[in-house]
């Protein structure tokens, strides 16, 4: 029996060297020989089978290139001249052609797929997205810079040591860690150094890493309870309450997050930048507040810098994480910024969790590309990042005015809340309205959410009129999502379906 895989190698040791069109395409043939065949005859008769019975069940396209004589021959350890006879056998049954400068192919004209072998299949069902997407956190995907990234990635590429090529450090490529350090100290006001930033692939997985089980099915970095923010992703607190951490939701008003409702909690998780989804930031004497809550209490600070860098009417607001790096968890990512697809986070630690922090990842990079994070490095190296997000940033603030613009006309009793930053906005309706209203936005094709759907479950019982803002109806609108040209056909659609004024 001769089983091989067919490889784009010549291993007769001869100097010269095929490119991959002349090789031709890789291929598997079973050259288990019948009972009774032996002989150079014997290993002809059985290549002629293997490659006949390759082509009649479809391995092998009509069209596909062989490999040569010489290459096949010493793959499968036969004479050259009984791949050449095989060949001209099949060549003389119809089965391959062969033209001089073009190498021997699969013919065009083949014996189909035996019945018996064929398998019916169903369609896949047909998936229809929304006619109008208004759902948050997600960027304009028409709007990736392509050029511009494949021009970073390729320089990367060309510039990348060998070792870049092997295992990934869990701390991620010194390149992106750098170039960050630079980034984020300029456009965030973060205070830092390459020795203490993780990279991971986003903003879940730097939960995960610092809340989940370690890799000896131990405890996590950090240990709950978590005081977290009354309105907030559900997707975060599941992710939680999975690892077994229990969230403690932390009470908002115009201000921000109650800091100084904080409790025995040792860790707290803010949006100080751009409260999410409520909008506005933490109030500068509340930032100042918590930090002092963590010295006392030897707590740490969560800073997720959730639309730090889409701020639109006044200059950004800086990360919490440069009033005390030793009480503060910064944490970032591109999906955003650039896009979900580049699966890139990262994580700016106080320099006692981030021995801990890479004992969770392992000691191998499992989650985040090393090569996305050479092409993001000198993306952000090169000011491409930067150049993106200032377009960006104007794209959406005019995305922005144009809902403003719309509401003022055709539902001027609609209060637009949550504008000043951010891909979104927040809709307050009239009392009870708001089920209605997302429902008449499905029926019509317009994906959103209600802003019921953010609200932490045991936010009710904390309810004061002191203590937290006025439980309201309302729905969340993403001002990013849709393409440049479907905008203003999502915008009528949505005021289309908002409640009337009296509601």
């Amino acid at each position: 029996m001769a089983k091989s895989w067919v490889n784009s190698e010549d291993p007769a040791g001869d100097s010269w060297v095929d490119s991959a069109a002349r090789i031709g395409a890789d291929l598997h043939l079973d050259l288990s020989e019948p009972s009774g065949a032996s002989g150079p005859g014997g290993r002809r008769a059985a290549l002629t089978r293997a490659l006949r019975d390759a082509v009649r069940e479809g391995r092998l396209a009509p069209g596909t290139r062989l490999p040569p004589y010489r290459s096949l021959a010493a793959d499968l350890g036969i004479a050259r001249n009984t791949v050449a006879d095989a060949y001209a056998e099949l060549v003389a049954e119809g089965w391959l052609t062969a033209r001089q400068g073009s190498g021997t192919r699969v013919a065009e004209r083949t014996e189909p797929l035996r019945r018996a072998e064929r398998v019916p299949r169903k369609a896949p069902p047909r998936v229809r997205g929304p006619r109008h997407d208004l759902r948050q956190g997600t960027p304009d995907a028409s709007a990736f810079p392509r050029a511009a990234w494949l021009t970073s990635y390729r320089r990367a590429l060309q510039q990348a040591p060998n070792e870049a090529f092997g295992p990934g450090d869990p701390a991620g490529r010194v390149e992106l860690r750098e170039a960050l350090t630079e980034y984020l100290a300029r456009a965030r006001g973060v205070r830092t150094e390459p020795g203490r930033i993780v990279i991971c692939s986003g903003f879940a997985h730097a939960l995960r890493l610092l809340f989940g089980p370690d890799r000896s099915g131990g405890g996590g970095v950090l240990r709950g309870p978590l005081a977290v923010e009354a309105y907030g992703l559900g997707f975060h607190r599941e992710l939680l309450a999975a690892a077994g951490v229990r969230t403690v939701p932390l009470p908002l008003d115009e201000d921000g997050a109650r800091v100084d409702l904080l409790g025995r909690e040792r860790a707290v998780l803010l949006t100080p930048a751009h409260q999410f989804p409520t909008g506005g930031p933490l109030h500068p004497e509340r930032r100042a507040a918590v930090i002092d809550w963590a010295r006392a209490r030897g707590g740490v600070v969560l800073e997720d810098d959730y639309d730090g860098e889409f701020r639109y009417d006044r200059k950004p607001v800086g990360a919490v994480q440069g009033l005390d790096p030793e009480r503060v968890i910064f944490m970032g990512s591109v999906s955003k910024s650039l896009s979900p697809a580049v699966r890139l986070g990262w994580m700016v630690l106080p320099e006692r969790y981030v021995g801990d922090v890479l004992a969770a990842k392992g000691e191998r990079e499992a989650w985040a590309s090393g090569l996305d994070q050479l092409g993001l490095a000198d993306f952000i190296a090169s000011g491409a990042y930067d150049r993106h997000v200032r377009r960006m940033r104007q794209r959406y603030r005019r995305r922005r005015d144009r809902l403003v613009a719309a509401l003022a006309t055709h539902a001027p009793h609609i209060e637009v809340t949550g504008v000043a930053a951010g891909l979104h906005a927040v809709l307050r309706l009239p009392p009870g309205t708001e089920r209605s209203t997302v429902k008449a936005a499905t029926w019509q094709g317009i994906a959103l959410d209600g802003l019921a759907e953010f609200r932490h479950p045991d936010a009710a019982e904390q309810d004061t009129a002191e203590a937290d803002m006025p439980v309201r109806d309302g729905i969340v609108v993403g001002c990013a999502t849709p393409s440049e040209h479907a905008y203003g056909a999502a915008l009528e659609a949505l005021c289309g379906v908002l409640p009337p004024a009296g509601d």
